[in-house]
């Protein structure tokens, strides 16, 4: 894929921003513009963001794991259940302040495409992004979760594929 196709391909999402802090998600929206997105929500707290699912259908949502009300893994179960919710497969990244492993390995259990630390950049967000355009993962149920394929198994399965 070029990089102008990509450059579409961002063009055309719809992306949610959920943080607490009205301040980084100004400056998430920032960047996410820099790099080409135009439809972009924000909002403030758990009960919002799951509003915002239902109604408004975002392609992605970013999220913090500190909220209001509905905290992220709350959050990202709830959207993560088929048959409740609408989007079950809805790439999630994790956009937290905290880089305690525990709680990646947590938010990755849970079912995150992928894991950034506040404060990030532009380029990590575009990567992010491509990475979830370019190389979509499977929804599997693992125990009792839904959750992206994981990436040793995705690149096992590929190789497969293409063997």
């Amino acid at each position: 894929m070029t990089a102008a196709e990509l450059a579409k391909l961002i063009d055309g999402l719809g992306i949610l921003v959920v943080d607490k802090n009205a301040y980084m998600r100004r400056l998430t929206r920032m960047m996410l513009m820099a790099i080409g997105a135009r439809s972009v929500y924000e909002v403030g707290d758990g009960l919002a963001a799951l509003h915002v699912v239902r109604h408004a259908n975002p392609d992605v949502m970013l999220l913090d794991w500190d909220m209001p009300f509905i905290n992220g893994p709350q959050i990202i179960h709830i959207v993560r259940s088929p048959g409740l919710f609408a989007k079950p497969a809805m790439p999630i990244i994790m956009l937290t302040e905290s880089t305690r492993r525990s709680q990646v390995r947590e938010a990755m259990r849970l079912g995150v495409n992928e894991f950034l630390v506040k404060p990030t950049s532009p380029k990590a967000l575009h990567d992010r992004l491509a990475y979830i355009l370019l190389r979509p993962r499977p929804m599997v149920k693992i125990g009792k979760y839904y959750v992206p394929e994981p990436r040793q198994l995705a690149v096992q399965a590929r190789t497969r594929r293409a063997a």
